[in-house]
């Protein structure tokens, strides 16, 4: 059994929810709220120019030309391909300037961004275990909603997007070279990797979680039960 094949099992609970949650199945049925896309696809662009910038640390600790170009061209298609397809959504929901102006990234994607670096100051066998992840579930869902026809046009340019073939081979390649990454590698360092990929595949469904919610930094305290 492969490193991806066997950390893709013992994560499989996480990206069942994924797959379950309410936001990814509003999306497949075009009932997710525009609002709540709003926030998210906010959120996403904010994710997203981190994980381009992890992606370029990648190519920086890559120790052969190839790999190194690998990985600059995985973050130029995500500064170009997927920011782009952003700012078409922007349009189309209404993001104003005053909204950037306003916007700070939810606890959630702070901390997400935040693991990602901290997991970027390893080798590139860490790095790619941390970003794994969002390629490889959002591949995953493109592929199980690619029959969906939602109404909004908007969330069928998101299926399609995720669905695509060139996304699936951005996927597939990354997928190739964790596993030779993961190659003959000890115990401990495996054990090390799973952790960075279970916690983004934590964080992906969290992700999900803090757009469908809104999530914000306010203080939120829950009425203490009373023990008399």
């Amino acid at each position: 059994m492969t490193f991806c094949s066997d950390v893709r099992k013992e994560c499989n609970d996480l990206w069942e929810a994924s797959f379950e949650h309410p936001f990814v199945k509003g999306i497949a049925e075009g009932s997710l709220p525009l609002d709540v896309f709003k926030f998210y696809v906010m959120q996403d662009a904010y994710y997203l120019t981190h994980f381009a910038k992890v992606q370029a640390i990648g190519a920086v600790k890559a120790k052969d030309l190839k790999t190194t170009k690998s990985f600059a061209h995985h973050s130029e298609q995500t500064c170009a391909a997927e920011l782009a397809l952003h700012e078409s959504f922007m349009e189309l929901l209404g993001v104003t300037d005053e909204d950037w102006r306003r916007f700070e990234p939810s606890p959630t994607a702070y901390a997400y961004v935040s693991h990602m670096y901290r997991s970027a100051k390893g080798d590139l066998a860490d790095v790619l275990a941390a970003i794994l992840p969002c390629y490889w579930l959002y591949y995953e869902i493109g592929e199980r909603l690619k029959n969906e026809k939602p109404e909004h046009p908007i969330y069928q340019k998101w299926i399609e997007t995720y669905g695509s073939e060139w996304f699936g081979e951005l996927v597939e390649e990354q997928i190739n070279r964790m596993n030779e990454l993961a190659e003959d590698l000890s115990d401990e360092r495996i054990k090390e990797l799973k952790a960075h990929f279970s916690r983004s595949s934590y964080y992906e469904l969290n992700f999900w979680e803090q757009a469908w919610t809104k999530e914000s930094w306010a203080i939120q305290l829950k009425e203490r039960v009373k023990n008399d």
